[in-house]
């Protein structure tokens, strides 16, 4: 037997011998990850596919052939469930995207549209993200604490106006979901906010120390709309000061103002880094011009809020560099 046989007949004993509840797919991946480890001139990758509606999951071993391209391995266990059934539709038909070592199906991809709540970013980049935090806590297989799964589903509720029994099964029955269904996604949101604050906790204090000035508390005013109106509304923005907001009653009826205290990175980014008294802008933003002035600015201080903030925007960074070094790949064919 030739030596790639060899690695296909190892290979085969090693996807029959994999767990297959949903469960145990984190054990599975590290016995692959093993198995892998001894193979290592066929660039073997395990493929997982968790079928909505069952604890039961598939595994294909993706192979490089080595005369170039790829072979993929499966090995159907016998479970009783005739092949051509359970086969009749492949893992790969419905996948929506591929993002590193997480494989999206377009139903898990609709299901987690439900709880993406940034307006931000595109959907795109979001599915992109909650894949990327999938890939993080892979291993992490063990029960949601009660205390978190609560916390989740509260505020799931809340955001949907579902605020009794009668409208949650109500909704439920609209979106075609069991409650054990209901039970299973509650328990991915509360992952991954728990793996988000864990994360923010561990990069805050590292992002307030490298730029202080981020998480400054600063009082400032500005006004958007079009170019013409923000540009003739600035000589009233610089005599503003601290004498209030009344000169600005005045202003063309196009223009929107906002007063605000925030953290410095919060802040429109023209106004980030400007002095007391000085006016910022017209700059281009959203379609229309941005123009603005800082009445007061507080130094950063290291308090649990100041820690809070620089633990958000740092996550947000670490998010985005993930998704810029992520292999992504979406399945529109």
């Amino acid at each position: 037997m030739s030596d790639f046989g060899t690695v296909l007949e190892s290979g085969t004993r090693l996807l029959r011998g994999l767990p297959r509840r949903r469960a145990h797919v984190a054990q599975a991946r590290r016995e692959a990850a093993a198995w892998a480890a001894g193979h290592p001139g066929v660039q073997a990758q395990l493929v997982v596919d968790e079928r909505p509606g069952t604890p039961v999951v598939d595994f294909d071993l993706l192979l490089e052939h080595p005369e170039g391209g790829t072979v993929a391995l499966t090995a159907q266990a016998d479970d009783g469930v005739p092949w051509l059934i359970d086969h009749s539709t492949h893992w790969a038909a419905g996948q929506l995207v591929t993002v590193d070592e997480v494989h999206l199906s377009v139903a898990q991809a609709l299901t987690m549209i439900r709880s993406l709540s940034r307006r931000d970013t595109t959907p795109h980049d979001e599915i992109v993200d909650q894949c990327l935090i999938l890939n993080e806590i892979a291993a992490d297989d063990g029960p949601v604490p009660g205390e978190e799964l609560q916390a989740a589903a509260d505020e799931f509720r809340r955001g949907r106006g579902l605020h009794d029994r009668a409208s949650t099964l109500a909704w439920l029955a609209e979106m075609g979901m069991t409650p054990e269904q209901f039970e299973d996604y509650i328990g991915g949101i509360a992952r991954r906010r728990s793996f988000r604050r864990r994360k923010e906790a561990e990069l805050g204090p590292a992002r307030l120390a490298a730029r202080p000035g981020d998480f400054d508390r600063v009082r400032a005013v500005w006004i958007t709309g079009p170019e013409r109106a923000v540009t003739g509304a600035v000589a009233e923005l610089a005599v503003l000061g601290d004498k209030g907001t009344a000169a600005l009653a005045e202003l063309d009826g196009e223009i929107e103002t906002v007063i605000a205290e925030r953290f410095a990175v919060d802040l429109p980014a023209v106004l980030a880094d400007a002095a007391p008294g000085a006016v910022a802008g017209p700059v281009p933003h959203g379609g229309g011009f941005l123009a603005g002035v800082v009445l007061d600015r507080t130094a950063a201080r290291q308090d649990e809020r100041t820690l809070a903030a620089a633990g958000r925007a740092a996550f947000t960074e670490w998010l985005a560099g993930r998704r810029r070094e992520a292999t992504v790949e979406w399945h529109w064919s």
